[in-house]
């Protein structure tokens, strides 16, 4: 595969005025406009099917959507609705649907993007439907948080494409969060467009294209949904999927993250395999420290600012009795070893074309694992298109290399979704 770099000025331009945007609205905090007990279950959502509404509100949005126009506003709504969890029973999930006033001018049905967030914590408050009505939010001393995927979200509606954006399970609703668990972040993402199309009153229809969309965490999410879409989701009519810097090898992603500014991510991850294997607890138990303990249960009530702030650039052998890296610990233990594996991307194939994208030097998701995630798709007979950026080494462990070719990458990201949705022909680079 040859690397390249495509970007579109058209969509740049987009971006940096949603950029403007979130700027310009961001500094006007209000309350969170939610009713009290939305994020708990009833009991009825244990027996409701893939993608039914469990319960729905009217969502106060901050967000305005600069157009040829002038400002439009979206109308957003704030969902509960059933999933499947990592282990394959019935689970509830929350997240946010965004309805947008632009006509749609494009051929066909109107259509919607499943939206991945990346990574936003493990606390309940970092759910981004909490955060959809703020931008930005902070409590005392370091809990800051904010929507940072609000560029390509707006670039969405400022065309009259719809778009729903999941929670994931246990962000919100109770029980960690199973962070990178490939099952539970795939049904999210494919059961939230299921749910956005039965929302009542909306402008979109029950059987409109569909398109994915994540970054990081989300990347992994978006390739996991398109993966699992013909076997869990088939009825949806799925265009194609953005990827950008997925976590498709853990046991890879350990490695690398471990001793950057994201490390506390890795206590994500141990808790969200608790919560879906629980027959792991003893092992983590019995090979953690104090110090380990202590990191598991501050950072399962942290957004991810929180969390760089206090476990960032240490390293995971502070946190174990014998002083080894947890991928040493993980490696002695065949149950622990074969969990990762479980989380693997790659295979299945895609059913719909992909763009992955990724940093070659992206200092929190190696290269490497992207890249045979492409040749495992490729082999698989996918469509999949791979766009690396060159950009050096800056500050490695800070996440520069990370952060930076997602901002690089957006405009390519939209000119693939629109393409997909316009049915345009698209090569592979395989």
């Amino acid at each position: 595969m040859m690397p390249g770099i495509t970007l579109s000025k058209q969509w740049g331009a987009i971006a940096l005025a949603a950029l403007t945007a979130v700027a310009a609205t961001s500094l006007a905090t209000t309350a969170q406009a939610q009713s009290p007990g939305f994020y708990t279950p009833p009991a009825a959502a244990s027996t409701s099917s893939p993608g039914n509404i469990v319960k729905a509100e009217p969502l106060t949005l901050l967000l305005e959507i600069p157009t040829p126009e002038g400002i439009l506003p979206a109308a957003g709504t704030r969902i509960m609705y059933s999933s499947t969890d990592g282990a394959g029973q019935p689970t509830a999930v929350t997240g946010t649907y965004l309805d947008p006033a632009v006509p749609w001018n494009g051929p066909g049905q109107r259509p919607l993007v499943s939206l991945a967030p990346g990574t936003q914590g493990q606390g309940d408050q970092c759910a981004p439907s909490k955060l959809a009505s703020q931008l930005i939010q902070y409590t005392p001393p370091l809990d800051l948080r904010g929507e940072y995927e609000i560029p390509f979200i707006t670039a969405m509606l400022a065309q009259g494409i719809a778009v729903v954006v999941t929670d994931y399970q246990g962000l919100g609703t109770p029980g960690h969060h199973t962070y990178v668990n490939r099952l539970a972040q795939g049904h999210a993402v494919l059961d939230a467009a299921r749910a956005a199309q039965k929302l009542p009153g909306t402008r979109i229809t029950n059987n409109g294209p569909v398109a994915l969309w994540g970054y990081s965490q989300g990347g992994s999410a978006a390739a996991s949904a398109a993966e699992l879409h013909s076997t869990y989701a088939p009825e949806l009519d799925l265009k194609g999927t953005y990827a950008g810097a997925p976590p498709a090898d853990l046991a890879a992603v350990l490695q690398e993250i471990d001793g950057t500014i994201l490390t506390g991510a890795i206590g994500y991850a141990l808790n969200g395999i608790t919560e879906t294997y629980p027959e792991v607890t003893p092992i983590i138990e019995s090979e953690i420290n104090e110090r380990g303990a202590t990191m598991l249960r501050d950072v399962a009530g942290q957004c991810v600012a929180e969390t760089a702030l206090t476990y960032g650039f240490q390293q995971t052998s502070s946190f174990t009795r014998t002083g080894e890296p947890l991928s040493a610990v993980i490696a002695r233990y065949e149950v622990a070893a074969r969990i990762l594996e479980d989380q693997k991307l790659g295979n299945l194939g895609p059913s719909a074309p992909v763009l992955l994208q990724i940093g070659t030097a992206d200092d929190l998701v190696p290269a490497g694992q992207v890249r045979q995630l492409a040749a495992d798709w490729c082999s698989r007979g996918a469509t999949v298109q791979l766009t690396e950026n060159p950009l050096p080494p800056i500050l490695p462990g800070l996440a520069v290399n990370h952060a930076v070719p997602y901002v690089a990458g957006i405009a390519e990201s939209i000119t693939f979704i629109n393409d997909r949705i316009a049915d345009r022909p698209v090569a592979g680079n395989c």
